[in-house]
């Protein structure tokens, strides 16, 4: 898959989130996640994160739970300038992208590890977080 989050360094075990049998969902796919406790392919800006797929999920298997990271260091792409620091969310640039938080983001992917600019790699240590500013 092109875009994949690789995980670096493992400091969390994943988890399981229940998935739709009929969707296919590539190792390194960054999640968002739906109720209850359901997690599918982020597919727009600021998506509430599950976390990171620990595994391949083959489309129609009959399986309908998913490992699931929500804690570790990531190699991700990069949408738009991040520096070292920055809070990060899902981006709207396509599916495994993220991008620097503005001040009113509610839904956190994690924190940035590194600095770079769009369309590099970078480090990040996902943490997803929400939190309700309305």
């Amino acid at each position: 898959m092109a875009n994949e989050a690789t995980l670096m360094i493992e400091t969390h075990r994943p988890i399981p989130f229940t998935v739709a049998d009929g969707t296919g969902i590539e190792k390194g796919t960054i999640l968002k996640m739906t109720d209850p406790m359901t997690a599918s392919a982020q597919d727009g800006k600021e998506d509430i994160i599950a976390g990171i797929a620990a595994a391949e999920k083959i489309a129609s298997d009959g399986v309908t739970k998913l490992a699931v990271y929500r804690g570790g260091i990531f190699k991700v792409i990069c949408s738009g300038s991040i520096t070292v620091g920055d809070a990060l969310i899902s981006s709207a640039a396509g599916t495994n992208y993220v991008e620097t938080a503005g001040v009113n983001a509610e839904d956190i992917f994690g924190i940035a590890l590194e600095t770079a600019t769009d369309g590099e790699t970078l480090l990040v240590e996902l943490g997803p977080r929400t939190c309700n500013l309305a």
